[in-house]
């Protein structure tokens, strides 16, 4: 069995390592020097699971070549996994899902026969319109609920797998079986994960409600948080006391400045645009939940800032510890530490940022200090999504709502 991989971002590169573990994959990718990283077996993703995979492609008896050639790759593949992105264009109100259709049509003068299985998050009805637009029924939707740094991991050990054909298809069916047992058999648990075969804009459906409910989650417990801060309660004890309740659970309960990343404001956001002339409340509250909740803190932050000029330090300055959305990531995107920054500078404020991952001076207008020591010193106030224990040293000068020590 060859299977080719379109995309080799966090998503196709932990599905080609899965894969690859029974059978011949090729992951293809316009970027070249991407292609020739994996060559060497070097990961350009902060991840774990990747990094050991690559390290030791051979030891693992992984079929594994990564290639810019993608008519090759896909002329000799039985199957094509489609994993590019779709960034989500506010102007249009939905994913651009530009780089998908150019996988499918490039896929299609070199192979008629190749099953594609779309595995970027798209709207919901998409690839039943492909489908049709294209007269093409070997096209399948299957959604990937990955964390972001963990993604080989959770591939290995998916939570369930779903694949999307029309029930009336009996080919497309026995495909998306058979794609679903691919998964399965290359898991490290073959056999014993929930998969479900269901029409592909119900499958469309389950990944952006799965994430939308997430960030629903986030919201809820940052909304929870802000309430306790302003009252003057123990929002730890608050928290810890609700999610003892076995309904609730402890999970996704740790404030932050408010949800970001890859997933999650994209995937809210496209659902909010496919519930157009439909009743709703629920799910445009959870964008603006997100929005207050960054406002909130910018305006907690401020106010420490006005309090240092009240008492008589004439230019505070704040420090932002890391850009990144959360511990162990490499991701700026939607990062809601960004926005937090954005509404500070709105308000004249002098920012500098620790970030090691940024390598010009200056980055979102705010300058840039490398020496940890020096953006310590230097900073009046540190505004921390996460916590780290390289601020325990000044941990008076810590604004942060991590109050678990974890994403």
């Amino acid at each position: 069995m060859n299977v080719a991989v379109a995309g080799a971002g966090y998503v196709g590169l932990s599905v080609a390592l899965l894969l690859s573990r029974v059978y011949h994959v090729a992951i293809v990718d316009i970027d070249e020097n991407r292609v020739e990283s994996l060559r060497k077996s070097k990961s350009y993703l902060r991840d774990e699971g990747v990094e050991y995979y690559l390290s030791h492609i051979r030891e693992l008896g992984l079929s594994f070549h990564p290639t810019s050639l993608d008519e090759k790759a896909y002329e000799e593949a039985d199957y094509v996994v489609v994993a590019t992105s779709t960034n989500y264009d506010p102007e249009s109100n939905a994913f651009d899902t530009t780089a998908v259709e150019t996988v499918i049509d490039t896929v299609r003068t070199v192979n008629r026969d190749a099953w594609i299985v779309i595995r970027s998050t798209v709207p919901i009805g998409y690839t039943a319109a492909q489908r049709k637009r294209r007269n093409d029924d070997h096209i399948l939707f299957s959604p990937e609920f990955l964390r972001e740094g963990h993604a080989l991991h959770d591939c290995l050990n998916p939570s369930r797998i779903i694949v999307g054909a029309p029930e009336g298809d009996a080919a497309a069916r026995c495909s998306a079986g058979e794609f679903a047992r691919m998964l399965s058999s290359c898991s490290e648990c073959p056999g014993e994960i929930p998969a479900i075969v269901c029409d592909p804009t119900e499958a469309e459906a389950i990944k952006l409600f799965s994430n939308t409910y997430l960030a629903l989650r986030i919201s809820y417990f940052n909304e929870l948080d802000t309430y306790c801060e302003l009252k003057g309660l123990c929002a730890k004890n608050v928290i810890e006391g609700v999610t003892l309740d076995p309904r609730i659970g402890d999970f996704y309960d740790n404030p932050s400045f408010g949800y970001g990343g890859y997933c999650l404001p994209k995937d809210v956001k496209q659902l909010l645009a496919n519930y157009e002339r439909v009743p709703q409340n629920l799910i445009g509250a959870i964008v603006e939940a997100n929005r207050t909740r960054k406002v909130f803190v910018a305006e907690e932050v401020l106010r420490r800032v006005q309090r240092m000029r009240d008492d008589g330090l004439k230019h505070p300055i704040v420090g932002v510890f890391r850009l990144t959305m959360k511990a162990e990531s490499d991701n700026f995107r939607e990062s809601s530490v960004i926005d937090v920054i954005n509404i500070l500078r709105a308000h004249h404020v002098e920012i500098i940022v620790f970030e090691p991952l940024v390598a010009d001076d200056r980055v979102l207008g705010c300058r840039v200090e490398r020496d940890l020591e020096a953006f310590k010193q230097l900073s009046s106030v540190i505004l921390a999504n996460r916590w780290s224990e390289e601020l325990d040293s000044c941990s008076e000068k810590v604004f942060s709502r991590d109050l678990f020590n974890r994403d």
